[in-house]
């Protein structure tokens, strides 16, 4: 028996061997560059389903022969994952694609501040013989002399503190959901407080989930315990920070810096706030404070590759062994 895998849509047009090759020769990859393009065989006949967004009503009640749906990434916060479970069918991600990718762009960002990269560079663009001045950024501090805070030491997390270990800084984080002894085996320390983490850090990084109890987590009253220092970080997802507190605070100087490679509102970015048209009018006020990625962290031509691949391997698996990955609607199928 050949199993059906359908990817609806697929965003990547180059390629498309990857998909493929994921799924082995037990299983067809079906490849579809929009959902309207689906047949209403194919959605009948597929037994799994793969797409980076959510598959709606009415395509959804179309798949009745749908044993499984891959979202081939990390977050899955824009997938209904009770409408899935009331079909009966698990929700599955591929959480490990761009853990390295995101843990180095992480160090990365905080580098190019402490170290004045961005900094230099604009400077000398503008007068390069006038500018050749190497002590004129004085934020720069001894990276062994900090103290790096994370957000949520889960895969990302993990790997961005060994990051910072490696440059020999002390290394704290925050999250009450893991395991104790986390600390001990990674040889770093764990706090028992958002608060303890923003109070006593130079860096605070987040690599957290974004859920009704994360949205605008950092927030004016957790942003008041920063030392006015506070190098703030988000590789994780826009809408942990709350975009109007995080404005405040800088204007303020609760904290120094911060860099965002996601933001609350993305694909259109939100122009308008406050925030970013302080940074984009290049006011005074916020000059190499803050920086900003495209929510480009996760991207290599070697993690988009391990995306697609994982996404059909996963799907695949499930079908032709019944083994199931990474499920991440599975307290609903189980209710």
């Amino acid at each position: 028996m050949q199993y059906k895998v359908l990817w609806a849509p697929l965003r990547w047009t180059e390629n498309r061997h990857i998909e493929a090759e994921s799924v082995g020769d037990k299983c067809e990859a079906i490849i579809a560059n929009s959902l309207e393009e689906v047949t209403d065989e194919q959605w009948a006949t597929c037994d799994a389903l793969l797409s980076l967004q959510d598959v709606p009503e009415p395509y959804r009640s179309k798949a009745q022969n749908c044993k499984i749906f891959v979202t081939p990434k990390v977050g899955y916060d824009n997938i209904d994952l009770q409408a899935w479970a009331k079909r009966g069918i698990p929700v599955c991600n591929v959480p490990d694609y761009g853990t390295r990718e995101v843990a180095d762009h992480t160090m990365a960002l905080y580098l190019s501040f402490i170290r004045g990269i961005t900094y230099h560079t604009r400077e000398l663009k503008k007068a390069p013989a006038d500018n050749w001045k190497p002590i004129s950024y004085k934020r720069s501090m001894r990276l062994s002399d900090s103290i790096f805070g994370i957000v949520g030491i889960g895969r990302i997390g993990m790997a961005t503190a060994l990051r910072a270990k490696a440059f020999e800084m002390d290394v704290c984080f925050y999250d009450p959901y893991v395991e104790n002894g986390r600390d001990k085996a990674l040889g770093i320390r764990r706090v028992d407080s958002m608060e303890e983490l923003f109070e006593q850090c130079d860096v605070v990084s987040l690599h957290l989930p974004l859920n009704k109890s994360t949205t605008k987590i950092i927030n004016a009253e957790i942003l008041s315990h920063s030392k006015p220092s506070l190098v703030l970080l988000n590789t994780a997802r826009g809408p942990v920070i709350d975009l109007d507190a995080l404005y405040e605070a800088m204007k303020n100087n609760v904290i120094q810096a911060a860099a965002l490679d996601v933001l609350p509102e993305e694909a259109p970015v939100n122009k308008e706030h406050p925030l970013l048209k302080a940074w984009s009018n290049n006011e005074d006020w916020i000059d190499h404070r803050l920086l900003l990625t495209p929510h480009s962290a996760f991207y290599s031509e070697e993690s988009i590759r391990d995306m697609r691949f994982m996404g059909g391997a996963c799907a695949a698996r499930y079908l032709t062994e019944r083994v199931l990955q990474n499920c991440v609607n599975q307290e609903y199928l189980s209710g």
